[in-house]
């Protein structure tokens, strides 16, 4: 077994973008997500990668297109407002069919809310962010370790299905340090014959373009991607379940939220309580059937996030009318406690609301 190293979340995502091939970074430092821009600055010299800070979140979206084109492994970095100023490039991204991946360490809005953990950019992540029928796929960890495993799932996942790929994580799992096992390095041996890197022999040209004039067309471009989409739909999606079996109530969470869930589950539990969780780690695509699955045996559901309400709003759709869906909520950088949740369990279990 690898020798386990203590790391902080935002490091540990660098390391871990390093592993798997990335050598190309753009981004703009913002807090809490600062440590993995500086991590950046000064390990991918290191491995002859190419570092730099852009004057913006939106120039370094757009540095992020000319490197996914040209056929590099590259990533940025940012959080809730300044990934915010990234969603026009995001949109071109995604039309033009390029991988990278996209991080955002979450902190508490609108606006410039605070600098404090948040999840309240769950809809601009899962439902587009810019503009048009454009999907991300959003990975979402819940700790140190995962941070690591999903950052190299993330690059293998962009290259496989020539997509943006975001890890939305906040600024708790960020912040916090926890011991992690890293992989050795990872070669990527993904062809892209459709980089513009030369001709190479070749007689005709790579172009990397999302504007298509004709609206014929522009459909059939359309009409692609979400075949894609429904591809990613099928063979992607990827959750925790713990104590479903026997589950009368159903947790919902996810991040660092989920964590907090678990703790207040395994009080309840102990109390005699039967409760289970569901935990999405995509985000998109959404566990819908598991959660339908789930919702064959269990009584109610409460979705916790650190937010006003957004995920709840799938956790609905997947359950559909016939059982409960409750929510509990804290927002603008603050964190829900085990204490919290474990009291919103039991009076739900006492057949309150």
């Amino acid at each position: 077994m690898a020798e386990k190293i203590l790391m902080k979340g935002n490091e540990a995502l660098g390391e871990a973008a390093v592993i798997a091939g990335c050598r190309h970074y753009f981004g703009y430092p913002i807090t809490p997500q600062s440590e993995l821009i500086e991590y950046m600055a000064k390990r991918l010299p290191q491995v002859g990668g190419v570092f730099l800070q852009g004057e913006s979140e939106v120039a370094s979206i757009n540095m992020v297109y000319g490197a996914a084109g040209a056929g590099a492994r590259v990533m940025t970095s940012s959080s809730s407002p300044g990934f915010s100023l990234k969603q026009e490039g995001v949109s071109y991204i995604a039309g033009a069919e390029l991988p990278c991946v996209l991080v955002n360490v979450q902190r508490g809005g609108p606006g410039l809310g605070s600098i404090q953990p948040g999840q309240a950019d769950y809809f601009q992540a899962t439902k587009g962010g810019g503009h048009g029928d454009y999907r991300n796929i959003v990975l979402a960890p819940n700790s140190v370790q995962e941070i690591v495993d999903t950052t190299i799932l993330a690059f293998d996942l962009a290259d496989q299905y020539r997509n943006p790929v975001v890890i939305l994580t906040d600024g708790a799992i960020g912040q916090m340090m926890e011991p992690v096992e890293m992989r050795e390095p990872v070669a990527s041996n993904v062809e892209k014959p459709w980089a513009t890197t030369g001709l190479k022999g070749r007689t005709e040209t790579n172009i990397v373009n999302s504007l298509f004039l004709q609206p014929d067309v522009c459909e059939k471009h359309n009409q692609h991607l979400q075949a894609k989409y429904n591809l990613i739909t099928k063979n992607e999606v990827r959750y925790e379940a713990i104590h479903l079996e026997d589950a009368e109530l159903v947790l919902v969470a996810y991040g660092i939220t989920s964590r907090i869930a678990i703790s207040a589950m395994e009080k309840a539990r102990k109390e005699g309580i039967k409760v289970g969780l569901l935990r999405p780690i995509t985000l998109w695509p959404f566990p819908y059937q598991p959660l339908e699955e789930a919702a064959a045996k269990a009584k109610a559901f409460l979705t916790i996030e650190m937010s006003a309400g957004q995920m709840v709003e799938d956790v609905r759709l997947a359950v559909g009318k016939d059982k409960p869906v409750h929510f509990y909520g804290r927002t603008g950088g603050m964190i829900p406690s085990t204490e919290e949740i474990y009291n919103q369990i039991v009076t739900i279990a006492k057949g309150g609301k």
